[in-house]
């Protein structure tokens, strides 16, 4: 009966719609994190009756037809990359983007990775770095007797120190875009990287035309709604013990042709 096949396709789908809730859900205190949506796709149909074929010999034509639908399947997972609220911190080496564009991040692979996540530290060698060490680019190195660090919307970084009253540029931070923010591939670790989807990174200045401002002291939190999350976890939820209910009547109807007495 084709009846099992389709509802085990919708049970399936919607244990993966599950599993892309409970990630959201599980990343909501995570630094930079964007949400994900599952969408479906029908699968193929079996044509018992094809519309628009001729019925009689008098030229009437079928006006619907018989198809019969063999289930549902994953379409695509993508990812929503609305603006996260910002948090203060007051950490002088946070920073959150206000608006499109990506942080610069050197991999250990010699790969350059993108984060939104910017609660960076400094290194031993002064260095801007991520929380596993990995060094923001282009490079940055704050002096050792450097007594205040300042960094502009502009990303511009500025040093105060001892015996100088006037601030130091040590360096500028630049933002990656990119034309299919979506088509990135997520590493962990707050990090994507460039894909053939997500085209080539194009970087500028923040604060100019098509990039966020740099916000420091502050951080940029997840765009995880926990409501709208808890609802999307519910609908789920009955929707998988409706395609279950099928199977159980399916497997019932089963059983009463099988009692059927000649």
């Amino acid at each position: 009966m084709q009846a099992l096949r389709t509802a085990a396709s919708g049970m399936a789908a919607q244990q993966l719609n599950v599993e892309v809730i409970s990630n959201n859900i599980a990343n909501m205190n995570t630094i930079g994190f964007k949400k994900q949506r599952a969408e479906f796709q029908d699968l193929l149909y079996q044509t018992l009756e094809q519309a628009g074929a001729q019925s009689s010999d008098q030229g009437t034509i079928v006006p619907t037809g018989v198809q019969i639908g063999a289930g549902v399947k994953a379409g695509s997972v993508y990812r929503i990359s609305t603006q996260g609220s910002t948090t203060a911190t007051g950490g002088k080496f946070d920073l959150a983007i206000n608006g499109r564009g990506f942080f610069q991040v050197l991999t250990p692979t010699g790969d350059i990775a993108y984060t939104r996540a910017g609660n960076f530290s400094v290194n031993d060698q002064g260095q801007l770095v991520t929380q596993d060490g990995y060094q923001v680019q282009p490079a940055v190195s704050i002096p050792q007797d450097a007594s205040d660090v300042t960094i502009s919307a502009s990303g511009q970084v500025q040093v105060t120190q001892p015996g100088n009253p006037t601030p130091n540029v040590v360096g500028t931070l630049e933002l990656a875009s990119f034309m299919n923010e979506g088509g990135l591939s997520a590493q962990g670790a707050n990090l994507f990287l460039e894909t053939g989807a997500s085209g080539a990174p194009i970087t500028g200045t923040p604060g100019t035309a098509g990039y966020g401002q740099l916000m420091q002291g502050y951080t940029e939190a997840s765009n995880v709604d926990p409501v709208t999350e808890i609802t999307a976890l519910i609908v789920a939820q009955r929707a998988y013990e409706m395609n279950s209910k099928v199977i159980s009547t399916a497997d019932n109807m089963l059983g009463v042709a099988n009692q059927v007495k000649s």
